[in-house]
């Protein structure tokens, strides 16, 4: 742990010598422990200021260590950090942190409530985009910006499994704005589900994004139904169902009543 950003430490075993890689992330591994810190406090009805404060100097440590960055296009990208370097790359994992952010700015305890939901809408834009440039109009994996936009070099990285983080941010967004494009893009994506995902029997990914005709992998993930499908619905549901001031969605988007009565940490 280093500068209040809490690394993920990845030991790698080459022959009889063991590395350390410092490696900090707001995507894969790493993501959910930010989410809780924020969502502990809130379950508690605030009262766990210890996992509040640990929320507040991790996310400070983030930016002030380069975790964000706009890049030659005009988008704010997620990077992990390895060895206290960005390495350029978005996650689709890391699209649920626009949603996060837009959270976080109505609970700012630091008079930064403004900066974070508009970090918030710009991490959301990014991946948004990420969508939109592809011919399926499902999200790669992961990406880079280039002058061609939103690509994704490796086959590894032109898949798209079901993933509900950027609709989770929709969902987020839509609650705390009601700006109609969330809802456009929402829909959007409904539609892009059908057309490339559908099956007779289900749902599945597909192995590239890019192609107008994606092959299927011919998995239904389960966060398919447990996330995606649950975001969508309450996007288009109304404002009464699951209220954020009743109830904390955790990470993989089960409702959790906020607590009352729970002594202060």
């Amino acid at each position: 742990m280093y500068n209040n950003y809490y690394p993920q430490v990845v030991m790698k075993f080459f022959f009889s010598y063991i590395m350390y890689l410092e490696h900090v992330s707001l995507a894969a591994l790493g993501d959910s422990f930010y989410e809780y810190l924020l969502k502990t406090w809130l379950i508690t009805s605030k009262n766990d200021v210890v996992a509040r404060d640990m929320y507040f100097d991790a996310i400070e440590a983030l930016e002030n260590r380069g975790m964000f960055s706009v890049v030659s296009n005009g988008f704010t990208i997620v990077s992990d950090l390895k060895n206290g370097r960005a390495d350029g790359r978005m996650q689709h994992l890391g699209c649920f942190s626009g949603g996060l952010y837009a959270l976080t700015s109505i609970h700012a305890i630091n008079g930064k409530s403004e900066h974070y939901m508009d970090l918030g809408k710009k991490i959301t834009d990014t991946c948004h985009e990420s969508y939109r440039q592809t011919a399926s109009k499902l999200a790669p994996e992961a990406f880079r910006f280039d002058a061609n936009g939103a690509v994704s070099s490796k086959s590894n990285e032109r898949v798209y499994i079901l993933r509900p983080e950027t609709v989770e941010s929709y969902f987020v967004l839509w609650r705390l704005t009601h700006d109609q494009k969330y809802r456009d893009w929402g829909w959007d994506m409904v539609q892009a589900l059908e057309k490339n995902c559908r099956t007779s029997s289900g749902y599945s990914g597909v192995r590239d994004v890019y192609s107008e005709q994606p092959p299927k992998d011919d998995v239904q993930q389960s966060f398919f139904i447990a996330e995606t499908l649950k975001y969508l619905f309450l996007l288009f549901s109304d404002d009464t169902v699951l209220p954020f001031d009743s109830w904390v969605l955790n990470t993989e988007a089960h409702p959790l009543p906020i607590l009352k009565g729970v002594p202060t940490v």
